[in-house]
């Protein structure tokens, strides 16, 4: 630690008149011996602790229809309200972007994913999902970008669903 305290440049040496180079230092710490053989010791320890923090695994079909059978989830992304499922029996679902418009669709389970099709959309859409300490957090699949929404409620009321507009 004492290294980190003194004027130094990238070679070690002590110019005058100089503010500290804490970076340059720190390398230099990594130099020494007692460092060189704790770094290849720790690496796999804090990479499998970082692992293990990012990584939550991915709920089964069986754990998400416990979950979510016969409950309606209002779901955030970015701090902002993005929508709401109701989820029924036998699979099936029931979804809004809480403009009082739903569509009806079901899902299913393939290669450890959670998958949607909807009346007005029958490509699938697939997703994971994790429990969080908040509830449920799911991950759009195969999006660069990755959709993540998050529980905000559930609720065991249906959802709300005054059909489309007439007469526009």
């Amino acid at each position: 630690m004492e290294a980190c305290g003194v004027f130094c440049d990238l070679a070690g040496n002590r110019p005058r008149n100089r503010e500290p180079n804490h970076l340059a230092c720190a390398a230099r710490l990594c130099q020494t011996a007692h460092m060189r053989r704790l770094i290849p010791l720790s690496l796999p320890c804090l990479l499998l602790l970082a692992s293990s923090l990012n990584a939550q695994e991915a709920m089964s079909a069986e754990a998400f229809d416990a979950y979510t059978r016969g409950k309606t989830f209002y779901y955030g992304s970015g701090g902002m309200a993005y929508g709401a499922e109701e989820y029924l029996s036998d699979r099936r679902v029931r979804w809004s972007f809480l403009d009082g418009e739903c569509q009806e669709g079901r899902w299913y389970e393939e290669a450890g994913e959670i998958c949607f099709v909807y009346e007005n959309r029958p490509e699938p859409q697939c997703w994971t999902f994790t429990r969080g300490p908040e509830g449920l957090v799911a991950r759009f699949v195969n999006d660069p970008f990755a959709t993540e929404l998050y529980e905000v409620e559930q609720s065991d009321e249906p959802l709300s669903c005054p059909g489309p507009k007439i007469g526009v």
